[in-house]
């Protein structure tokens, strides 16, 4: 219907079956998430794509490097002004060092089933194609997270905290695995099938690999853009150089005994028990109560406009009537 808002959506889950990386709890997150979003906000499943690795599924689209950025793009090419886009990921993330060694930041990436890497730059260049009036909500529960839309502005995180973002002093500190990969290790996946020798920096071996499906950040020279508010909203499960959670089935922060991410979980949590609207940063703010309550160490992040940071998570405005599930 003309001028009716649409709300599409693109969910990542990436657990690396039968690899020494699997994960346990991303599927679950992206299933999870992609209920909510029928129950609570109103997408309706025909706009929702659900990429995981999970085989069992002839029809599954499996989450590859190039799949997840078609999937991303033809998302923002069917958007207009007013449309909510939205895209949760969850799975391993890791730094990228820079090529030539310049200078100690790391770049941030999230690693794909076919560990061809989406960086920080992919996400820069995706948000700058949002139509004006529309907005790019990313949640990434991964490793190393915060930051993942390059030049995107800090609202919450290590140099902009919030008053109620207390020290885990008191608090146990859980063990669970990190979805984390060293770049080492993304190094020596990839050398196996490029054939190009492990000391050689990533970039030659996903270009090797992928050719212009690798990411644009190794295809060519990227000058750092103007940041600008824009419709850009980041909530990472961590901060850069922090590692965000894999929670086993039987962790009694498993929500009805399923693997979960920390992250995902909590952002579950603090939307159940709020009604709408709920800001982008009372989502990022509660959620770290909450895993801090818990005991994890890690600090979820908000990367956005000002505004954005006050508006409801996903537009959703008070008395906003759910679409029920067909």
């Amino acid at each position: 219907m003309e001028g009716k808002k649409q709300l599409l959506a693109t969910l990542v889950g990436c657990n690396y079956a039968g690899t020494p990386h699997e994960l346990r709890g991303c599927i679950n997150d992206v299933l999870a998430m992609r209920d909510t979003l029928v129950a609570r906000f109103g997408f309706a499943p025909g706009d929702i794509a659900v990429l995981t690795d999970d085989d069992r599924s002839a029809a599954a689209v499996l989450p590859t490097g190039a799949n997840i950025k078609r999937a991303l793009a033809d998302m923002v090419t069917r958007a207009a002004p007013g449309d909510v886009l939205f895209f949760h990921y969850s799975g391993h993330g890791t730094l990228v060092p820079h090529r030539r060694g310049h200078g100690a930041r790391q770049d941030e990436a999230i690693v794909p089933c076919d560990f061809n890497l989406i960086t920080d730059v992919d996400f820069r260049q995706l948000v700058d194609r949002v139509p004006q009036g529309a907005t790019f909500t990313m949640v990434s529960d991964s490793c190393h997270s915060g930051g993942l839309i390059d030049q995107e502005k800090e609202q919450i995180g290590p140099s902009a905290v919030v008053t109620d973002d207390l020290a885990v002093d008191g608090t146990t500190t859980r063990a669970a695995r990190a979805r984390f990969l060293p770049y080492a290790a993304v190094v020596g996946h990839l050398s196996g099938a490029s054939g190009v020798d492990a000391s050689h920096h990533v970039a030659d071996h996903l270009l090797a690999l992928f050719g212009a499906d690798a990411s644009a950040k190794f295809r060519h020279h990227h000058d750092a853009p103007t940041p600008s508010p824009d419709g850009g909203i980041l909530l990472s499960g961590c901060q850069t150089d922090e590692t965000s959670a894999d929670v086993a089935a039987d962790d009694e922060a498993a929500v009805g005994g399923k693997a979960c991410g920390a992250f995902s979980s909590a952002v579950q949590a603090v939307l159940a028990a709020h009604p709408a609207p709920v800001s982008n940063q009372e989502v990022v703010s509660r959620a770290r109560e909450l895993l801090r309550d818990q005991g994890f160490e890690q600090h979820p992040c908000l990367y956005c406009s000002d505004a954005n940071a006050d508006a409801p998570f996903l537009c959703q405005q008070e008395g906003a009537a759910a679409i029920p599930a067909l």
